[in-house]
């Protein structure tokens, strides 16, 4: 799974960095990013360019009667998005890329559970895949989820599953909303090779929501 990943650059970055051709949200760059908090996600209209918009992290359905605490949808299995309800539509026709610079996952030892942070080795600047749903009532509400992978052979030390890394010459078949080859989009949803990644552990201290600095992925 994925509960708390780093976005480490601000709109500055994010915007030539990946192609937005629109205006960008103010956003603050965060070590620590949250389940419920307002981030980055890219996304595409039929007809125009790339765009950038805040969105409420863990999916709310668009057929909710209201936007419950219940719909906790932070993470999307790659292997059921065509079967689950709440992602079906979205996955048709609402594909995103979530800005990132590395996630967290810990790991059961023997003082306790470890967290880790794993990155691209040579890409500061990355994105997840994921999917992103409307959903109107009183007012709108754009909220994502981050597609997650069995875990590749490096990751699969510390967890069984990991964020589905979206490699940059495959953004334009992910964002496209008029593709639909379920086949092709599901080998874009294919474990990253282990040899892109780097992981090790550090502080304790990104378990508290409250922290939130560079000190957060230092190496222990």
């Amino acid at each position: 799974m994925c509960g708390r990943y780093t976005i480490a650059a601000g709109a500055e970055f994010i915007g030539p960095y990946f192609d937005i051709e629109g205006p960008l949200p103010e956003f603050h760059p965060s070590y620590n990013v949250t389940p419920g908090s307002d981030a980055p996600v890219i996304w595409q209209a039929p007809a125009d360019g790339r765009a950038c918009s805040l969105m409420h992290w863990g999916l709310i359905p668009h057929w909710a009667k209201e936007p419950s605490s219940k719909y906790k949808m932070i993470n999307a299995k790659a292997e059921t998005l065509a079967e689950r309800p709440a992602y079906r539509s979205a996955y048709k026709h609402r594909r995103c890329l979530i800005p990132t610079s590395g996630f967290y996952e810990w790991h059961s030892e023997a003082h306790g559970k470890q967290p880790y942070f794993i990155r691209m080795k040579q890409a500061p600047l990355f994105a997840f895949a994921g999917l992103w749903e409307y959903w109107e009532g009183e007012h709108t509400i754009n909220s994502f989820t981050i597609i997650t992978t069995p875990a590749n052979e490096l990751v699969g030390k510390i967890h069984e599953r990991m964020p589905a890394i979206m490699l940059a010459e495959n953004y334009n078949t992910w964002l496209d909303p008029n593709f639909g080859d379920e086949s092709v989009l599901q080998e874009l949803l294919q474990p990253v090779d282990s040899a892109l990644l780097q992981m090790y552990a550090v502080s304790t201290a990104v378990n508290n929501p409250i922290n939130d600095s560079a000190d957060l992925i230092k190496p222990l």
